[in-house]
């Protein structure tokens, strides 16, 4: 069956969101036009004014409708510790589950030779600039356990070197409340050779 040019169009229009079909698109623009027409126009507007007027924190590259970001602009966030992640929603669950007060600076991806992506499409000449600039004394890498993350963070431990600005990863390894028999060779591996001293 065929749909008016104006629905196909919202189908095809929703497909562009990671992990929606093409049967989640259709299920989501009928229950739009049949249930909640007002939430579509709100929806509408929300896309329209966030695609309009969102760009990158000056500082940190964060999602902002200004130069800087509330966490830039905060004076109570620890200047001297940035955490560096790949992504905006690495920001959030890091400030959802920790208490980590320092600042950020996010790769908007990682090194992938292979893809095209070098160092000056993470955005690294802006972080050697703040640590010119800025009196900062620990970088925290955090990028994802993958082998690109992990190449990217040798690659930032050894920019960190270059300005004698210590360098610390985050652990990775076994999860909270998993039993050792259940947990796959490479991440017991992982946080078996990662281990540290206890305090």
């Amino acid at each position: 069956m065929s749909y008016s040019p104006l629905i196909t169009n919202l189908i095809e229009s929703l497909l562009c969101m990671p992990g929606i079909g093409r049967k989640s698109a259709q299920r989501i623009a009928f229950h739009l036009l049949e249930r909640d027409r007002q939430g579509a126009k709100i929806l509408s507007r929300a896309l329209h004014d966030a695609a309009t007027n969102i760009r990158h924190c000056d500082k940190c590259r964060m999602f902002t409708d200004s130069e800087l970001c509330n966490i830039c602009i905060s004076n109570d966030r620890d200047g001297a510790t940035v955490c560096i992640v790949e992504s905006p929603a690495d920001v959030m669950a890091i400030e959802d589950a920790t208490g980590y007060k320092g600042m950020y600076f996010i790769l908007m991806g990682h090194l992938s030779p292979i893809d095209g992506i070098g160092p000056e499409d993470l955005g690294l000449n802006n972080l050697e600039n703040r640590f010119n600039e800025e009196d900062i004394s620990e970088l925290i890498i955090a990028t994802n356990s993958t082998v690109e993350g992990d190449a990217t963070a040798h690659y930032l431990s050894g920019i960190a070197a270059k300005y004698n600005i210590k360098a610390s990863r985050i652990a990775h390894g076994i999860p909270l409340g998993g039993e050792l028999e259940y947990v796959d060779g490479g991440t017991l591996s992982h946080a078996f050779f990662g281990r540290r001293d206890m305090e």
